[in-house]
C-alpha cells in the first residue's frame, strides 16, 4: 500500500468508497461490539475480561461468542422503551423476540427471563421455545406454509397467536381447530405495500412476494376473492365467520436490516387505516396490532442504528396521529426485534491460515494489490455475505500491531470463490498464520443458518456472563456428520 506525504497510508483503489483507511486498524468501534468487548493492557481482545486466546484455546475456532449480559440488556431496552412509549397511548406494548435470528434453548430462556415473548417460525423453533420453558401463551407461530403437524401442535400446546399468511391457510386452520375442539388465536399478516430500504431478499412488504395478505384490491377472482376486494378484507370476513377462529388482530413486517424510520411509520398508518375499514364494515375493533421487526444494526462503522427507545417513541407518535385521525381506540401494540438483540451481542473468532497477495484490476484501469486472509471457517458458519452481499468487518484479536494497514479480503476454506467472510477491510500487514481474527455483529443469522458444507462440523457457541464462559451449543464432531447416515452394509442401520 502506498503512503501519503505525511506518512499515512493511502486508500487502495480497490476499496469501496465508504471504507476509509483506519488510523488504527486495531481500534474497536463501540457501535459494532457487545458492551463487554474490550482490549486488555497487552492489546488482546477480551470478552468480559476473558482473553480471545483463552477462549480459542479452551473451545477451539471457529467460535461464536455471545455476550449474554449484552443480549439481556438489549432485550430489556426494547421491553422498557416500547412499554414506556405506548403506555399512555394504549396501555403498553408486548415485545416478541424473533427467534429466527438466533434461537437456542438458552437464548429463548434469556428472552423470557427479561420479560419478552418469543416469536417462532417453524415447528422446530416452537419446540425449542417450549423446551426452554417459555409460556405457550407468550409464543407466536409464523410461517407462510405451516404443516398440519405444526398447526396441530400449536393448537394443542395453546400458543398465544398463530400468524396466518393466506385465506387458504385460514380456512384450513379453522377446520383443524374445529375438528380438534379448539379455537385458533389468529393474527392476519398483511402486506401494506411499503418497499423497505434493504436488500430485496429481506424486504417483505411489497406486493410481489410470498408473505402476507395484500391490502390492494384484487384485480381478478383468485383464492376466493371477489374482484375489487382485497385479500386482507376477505380474510377478515372469513375469520370473523369461522367458528374455530378467534381473530385477535393484524400483523405486518416490512423487512429486515432497516435504518430509516419512514417505512415503519407508513406501514403502521396503512394497517391502521385498514382496521378503521374493518370497524366501519363489521362493527368490530380488532384489539391487537403487531408491527413486526427488522430494526437494523451496525455491521461496519458507517452503519448508524437507532436506540430502541428512539424507535419506540417515533413509532408511537405515528400510531397516535393515525388513531386520532381515524377515530380508533389504540390496539395493543407488539413488535418482533431479533437481530437488534442478538446480532451485536455476538462475535466470531477465527484462526488465520493461508495469506497471499494478488494483483487485481483497479477501477482506474491499472492494477492494485489485495491481500487474501484465509480463516478456518467461512460460508458454512456465516452465509450472509454469500446470500445478501452483507458487509462485515474484522480486527486482529490476539494482539495489536504497528504494521501499516493493508486492504484485505477475509475468506473461508470452502470450495467456492464466493466464500467470503469480510469483503473489504484494512488489516495489519503482518497478520499471519496462527493469528486470531474477530468478526463483530455475528450473533444473528449465523448459527441458525449454518451448514455442513464440505462436511465441516459446525462451530460451538459459547455464552459469557459476569466474566465466566460456558458452552451453550457444543461443537459438532465427525461422528455427528455420520449420525444420520443409513449405511446399507451395516445391519444396525438397515431399515
Amino acid at each position: 500500500m502506498a503512503t501519503t506525504n505525511d506518512g499515512a497510508s493511502a486508500a487502495s483503489p480497490l476499496a469501496p468508497a465508504w471504507l476509509p483507511v483506519p488510523g488504527d486498524p486495531d481500534r474497536l468501534e463501540p457501535v459494532l461490539w457487545a458492551a463487554g468487548v474490550d482490549r486488555d493492557a497487552s492489546g488482546e481482545l477480551t470478552v468480559q475480561g476473558i482473553a480471545a486466546s483463552a477462549l480459542a484455546e479452551q473451545f477451539g475456532t471457529p467460535l461464536l461468542v455471545i455476550d449474554e449480559d449484552d443480549f439481556r440488556a438489549r432485550a430489556r431496552a426494547f421491553r422498557d422503551g416500547f412499554d414506556a412509549a405506548f403506555r399512555e397511548l394504549c396501555g403498553g406494548a408486548d415485545v416478541y423476540y424473533a427467534g429466527k435470528s438466533f434461537l437456542t434453548v438458552s437464548t429463548a430462556r434469556w428472552a423470557a427471563e427479561e420479560g419478552l415473548r418469543v416469536d417462532t417460525a417453524s415447528g422446530g423453533e416452537l419446540a425449542i421455545a417450549l423446551r426452554a420453558g417459555v409460556d405457550p401463551a407468550h409464543i407466536g407461530l409464523h410461517g407462510n406454509n405451516k404443516s398440519d403437524a405444526e398447526l396441530r401442535r400449536a393448537l394443542e400446546v395453546g400458543v398465544g397467536r398463530i400468524i396466518v399468511d393466506s385465506v387458504d391457510e385460514l380456512t384450513h386452520l379453522a377446520a383443524l381447530a374445529e375438528a380438534a375442539g379448539r379455537t385458533a388465536p389468529v393474527m392476519l399478516r398483511l402486506t401494506p405495500g411499503v418497499h423497505a430500504h434493504t436488500h430485496d431478499f429481506i424486504a417483505t412488504a411489497h406486493e410481489d412476494q410470498k408473505f402476507g395478505l395484500s391490502l390492494a384490491p384484487s384485480v381478478q377472482d383468485a383464492d376466493g376473492n371477489a374482484a375489487g376486494r382485497s385479500p386482507a378484507a376477505v380474510a377478515v370476513e372469513t375469520a370473523l365467520a369461522a367458528p374455530g377462529v378467534e381473530l385477535l388482530g393484524v400483523h405486518c413486517h416490512i423487512g429486515s436490516q432497516i435504518f430509516e424510520a419512514d417505512g415503519f411509520g407508513l406501514a403502521a398508518e396503512r394497517v391502521l387505516a385498514f382496521l378503521a375499514e374493518v370497524k366501519e364494515r363489521h362493527g368490530v375493533e380488532l384489539g391487537e396490532l403487531d408491527l413486526g421487526g427488522g430494526h437494523g444494526i451496525a455491521y461496519t462503522a458507517v452503519d448508524s442504528p437507532r436506540p430502541a427507545a428512539e424507535i419506540a417513541h417515533a413509532l408511537a407518535a405515528d400510531v397516535q396521529r393515525a388513531v386520532e385521525r381515524l377515530g380508533l381506540a389504540c390496539p395493543r401494540i407488539s413488535l418482533e426485534p431479533g437481530r437488534a438483540i442478538s446480532g451485536p451481542a455476538g462475535l466470531t473468532l477465527y484462526t488465520v491460515g493461508v495469506t497471499k497477495t494478488v494483483d487485481a484490476d483497479a477501477p482506474d484501469g491499472g492494477t492494485a494489490s489485495r491481500r487474501y486472509v484465509a480463516v478456518d471457517g467461512g460460508m458454512s458458519d456465516n452465509p450472509r455475505p454469500v446470500l445478501y452481499d452483507a458487509d462485515y468487518t474484522a480486527v486482529s484479536a490476539r494482539r495489536t500491531s504497528e504494521a501499516e494497514p493493508v486492504l484485505s479480503r477475509v475468506v473461508g476454506k470452502h470450495c467456492e470463490s464466493g466464500d467470503i467472510v469480510v469483503r473489504d477491510v484494512y488489516l495489519p500487514a503482518d497478520l499471519g498464520r496462527g493469528d486470531l481474527l474477530a468478526v463483530p455483529a455475528t450473533g444473528a443469522y449465523t448459527h441458525v443458518m449454518s451448514s455442513n458444507y464440505n462436511a465441516l462440523p459446525r462451530p460451538a457457541v459459547v455464552a459469557v456472563r459476569e466474566g465466566a464462559a460456558r458452552v451453550i451449543i457444543r461443537r459438532e464432531t465427525e461422528d455427528d456428520l455420520f449420525a444420520r447416515e443409513a449405511d446399507p452394509h451395516n445391519e444396525e442401520t438397515r431399515a
